[in-house]
């Protein structure tokens, strides 16, 4: 397996490589190096902010903080907070003009530069996922429109846009992956028997997830089965193993190589195809649809695209068994055009939906019936928080991969994010069946 190259992004940050010989990470509670300004230039700066602008960054933020069940503690100000989880702010005055100046985006900047941190970041970010609706006072957020930062236009999920975003992803390495995934190389939501979960149990957890799946599109011995969205290949391989002819869609040529190879060990050569093509540019009829948390990449302007290549692929009395993560409607459409720190630094292009978005989509778009629906957001918690304690405990090893403590901060960052997100309620996550009718005599 090969780690991709370096590719830089729209916005100027390109994928992390160290030096050969870089140091190990810093010891806890210490205060990381600073960030190369090569790789990260908007984490090395600290954006300028007016004194106007700083004093009243301090005012929302204290404001905001103060009537939380955390602690907020501030070099050399009194700390603020109901008590709780710790957050800790190192560099008062570069926290607040990152988050003066770019508001989430300048907060995750702020936690890969090291100027703030908390013993249990998961805890911290939980409380403020709990309490996203109200951080920012109504008059402020009436004028979200005039300070909140908007998507790059080359981000939106055309083909060629589509491909670019999923490479600044899934490209970044094979390896890298396969240090905090379990041996099934599975990167989505497991469905675990019970809580709290173990490591030794998640490829169990992961299989369970994906027989599910399988289960709900009816996927068996002949079965014409349609993936889009390979991943590593686990649950094409896992389908093949059904007696199901199995074609899946990838944009990744990491993915894809890996994938092929995992098929080839199985000697599922003959029954799996894995394709490096849009799901727009797919062909043929199929008896069954799965697609595994695809959809938050396929950006809101292209999900009636999206369902009805699903509806369009499926033969009559076929099936389409989906999971995909959603959030609250209203926040959905609060956050849908802003530009955060997950699309600058994670997913570019992506926006999650919200179960409501998702049933009139195919409502509206497609001949398709919801026939179930499940959430199992708590699942989706315990996995995260897996995977993040494996990487953690990794460090060494993903250092050796070629990246460096920024990158290394930016994705522990991501995985406590996501956890707090579940675990706060903000986010959860669905499998979905929907069926196409036979037609009318």
């Amino acid at each position: 397996m090969r780690a991709a190259d370096p590719a830089p992004t729209t916005t100027g940050v390109p994928a992390a490589r160290p030096a050969p010989g870089e140091p190990a990470p810093p010891a806890p509670g210490a205060r990381p190096a600073r960030p190369d300004a090569a790789r990260w230039p908007d984490v090395a700066r600290v954006p300028a902010a007016s004194r106007a602008r700083a004093a009243i960054t301090r005012a929302v933020v204290r404001r905001a903080l103060g009537g939380l069940p955390l602690r907020a503690e501030f070099a050399g100000a009194e700390p603020v907070g109901r008590g709780g989880p710790l957050l800790e702010v190192r560099d008062p005055a570069a926290f607040h003009a990152r988050v003066g100046t770019g508001g989430l985006v300048g907060f995750g900047e702020s936690y890969m530069a090291g100027e703030w941190d908390a013993p249990d970041p998961v805890a911290v970010l939980t409380v403020l996922a709990a309490h996203a609706a109200d951080l920012v006072p109504v008059p402020l957020q009436r004028l979200r429109r005039l300070w909140a930062l908007r998507h790059p236009h080359e981000e939106r999920n055309t083909p060629d846009g589509s491909r670019a975003n999923i490479s600044r992803h899934y490209d970044l390495s094979n390896d890298l992956f396969a240090l905090f995934l379990d041996d099934t190389l599975t990167y989505s939501s497991a469905v675990f028997r019970g809580f709290p979960a173990a490591w030794d149990r998640l490829a169990a957890a992961q299989h369970r997830k994906i027989d599910r799946l399988l289960d709900l599109a009816g996927v068996g011995a002949g079965t014409r089965l349609l993936e889009i969205g390979t991943g590593w290949g686990e649950l094409a391989l896992r389908a093949a193993a059904r007696g199901a002819q199995v074609t899946s869609l990838t944009l990744s040529r990491e993915q894809r190589a890996l994938a092929l190879d995992r098929v080839r060990a199985a000697g599922l050569g003959d029954r799996v195809a894995v394709e490096l093509c849009d799901y727009r540019e797919a062909r043929g009829t199929y008896d069954a649809v799965v697609s595994v948390e695809m959809i938050e990449a396929v950006g809101a302007e292209f999900w009636p695209v999206y369902f009805r290549t699903l509806d369009e692929r499926l033969v009559p009395g076929g099936r389409a068994a989906i999971q995909a993560i959603t959030m609250p409607h209203e926040r959905m459409l609060a956050s849908r055009d802003t530009f955060t720190w997950i699309h600058k630094y994670v997913f570019p292009g992506g926006l999650i939906p919200s179960t409501r978005a998702v049933e009139e989509a195919v409502r509206d778009h497609t001949g398709l019936r919801l026939t179930r629906r499940d959430a199992f957001g708590g699942h989706y918690a315990e996995t995260l928080r897996l995977w993040r304690e494996h990487f953690t405990e990794r460090a060494d090893d993903v250092a050796a991969l070629g990246f460096d403590e920024t990158f290394r901060r930016l994705w522990t960052f991501y995985l406590a994010y996501s956890e707090a997100g579940f675990r706060a309620g903000y986010l959860d996550v669905q499998q979905y069946l929907f069926t196409k009718e036979n037609p009318a005599p």
